[in-house]
């Protein structure tokens, strides 16, 4: 088994061997329900944020430094709710243009509760917004769209989800 120590998606292994990543995805929830999303600039395409877990970090903290890193919002441990686990491969394998490939295990946190203000890196978020999950733009990120499932699932039942 290999581990990467590196990079805000799942990471870059340098060969074509399918590695295992851990990691967190943040799903922000304002007070109208309303659920955070960004559009990337390099793929164009919308997600909540997301990014592999470093090493001696835990699912909690990557939660917590990908949110600060990708929109500069501030969440403490006790504003996580853990919802669902994502880790099926056909599903969340990613593979990248040099033909890399990761097989990423995403603990999935809701945040209805931070502080600060949002402030994104426009090299990496060409936009962002709170959008109601019968409104969604597009296009979605693939895995992100299973996230947001997950998420109403676990809203309907209470049940942490797994998939």
């Amino acid at each position: 088994m290999t581990w990467l120590t590196s990079g805000p998606t799942c990471g870059r292994s340098g060969g074509t061997q399918l590695l295992l990543v851990p990691g967190a995805q943040v799903l922000l929830v304002n007070e109208h329900g309303l659920v955070y999303l960004q559009r990337r600039t390099d793929l164009g395409l919308w997600e909540i944020p997301a990014g592999a877990c470093e090493v001696g970090s835990s699912f909690a903290g990557t939660a917590i430094a990908e949110l600060r890193e990708e929109t500069g919002l501030q969440v403490g441990i006790g504003d996580l709710v853990a919802f669902a686990c994502l880790s099926d491969p056909a599903i969340h394998i990613i593979e990248y243009p040099n033909g890399d490939r990761n097989h990423c295990f995403a603990m999935c946190f809701a945040v209805r509760t931070w502080s600060g203000e949002i402030s994104i890196d426009p090299e990496e978020v060409a936009e962002f917004g709170f959008f109601a999950l019968d409104a969604l733009p597009s296009p979605m990120y693939a895995p992100t769209i299973v996230v947001l499932e997950l998420y109403s699932r676990f809203e309907a039942t209470g049940l942490f989800q797994v998939k």
